[in-house]
């Protein structure tokens, strides 16, 4: 099974949007795709916001489980997701991932 791990910083205000605003849409739009059952593999998810707001945070997390690299790329490269991910590179100003190997 493979854990992909994503973590933004938003920018404080995009698309004529605050921060908050962007960061329950972009929560909204990956819930939805998981939620529609469109990504096969697609095993769990869970987004949060950051709590603590120091300098080191980041403003929100994504935490994927997926059943093969196989189905993560299949996510990757998923046309719904495809227009996601075009939509955060739009609010958001720093990014980490981290796509790591766990026992189911």
């Amino acid at each position: 099974m493979i854990r992909h791990i994503v973590m933004w910083k938003f920018l404080p205000e995009a698309g004529g949007k605050t921060k908050d605003e962007n960061l329950e849409d972009v929560r909204a739009r990956l819930m939805a795709l998981y939620e529609s059952g469109k990504i096969e593999g697609l095993r769990r998810m869970e987004i949060g916001r950051d709590v603590s707001g120091t300098d080191m945070s980041y403003d929100m997390v994504l935490l994927t489980e997926f059943d093969s690299l196989e189905a993560l790329h299949n996510y990757k490269v998923h046309p719904d997701h495809v227009v996601i991910s075009n939509f955060v590179k739009t609010v958001r100003c720093a990014r980490a991932v981290v796509d790591c190997e766990i026992e189911p």
